[in-house]
């Protein structure tokens, strides 16, 4: 079988074309065999009001992407020009794999894993934003 396997813990909730779906009291498994769904895991999800940083943001647009408020193509170009941003930022060689690791999954229409990439920069970005204020 091919496609997308989604394992969802009790009463965890995704976003799959528009329609939230809540998993049950125990552990599930959803096997998504349509290629082109849009599907975002709701515990993932960046609230508007909380996208108030550079990595945040670029987060958030994978967000938009993965929901299908924003096309594959527009939404690629802002991403790309947002992590070549973060690279003049994050010059420590495990976040500049980070990033490249997120770019190659964007390059390649993987827009969960990139986001799954790139939401563990979201500490060091909060570090870096905190040693900035001081």
């Amino acid at each position: 079988m091919t496609g997308l396997v989604l394992k969802l813990g009790p009463k965890e909730r995704v976003l799959i074309n528009g329609v939230v779906v809540e998993n049950g009291e125990r552990r599930g498994r959803i096997n998504i065999l349509t290629p082109d769904a849009k599907i975002l895991r709701l515990k993932d999800a960046i609230h508007p009001d909380e996208a108030t940083t550079p990595v945040r943001r670029v987060c958030y647009l994978l967000q938009l992407i993965l929901s299908g408020d924003l096309t594959q193509q527009d939404g690629r170009k802002e991403v790309l020009r947002t992590i070549e941003k973060l690279s003049y930022a994050f010059l420590d060689s495990d976040s500049r794999r980070i990033l490249d690791v997120s770019t190659d999954h964007i390059l390649k229409d993987q827009f969960y894993p990139a986001l799954k990439s790139l939401r563990m920069l979201l500490s060091r970005e909060a570090r870096l934003l905190g040693a900035g204020a001081q």
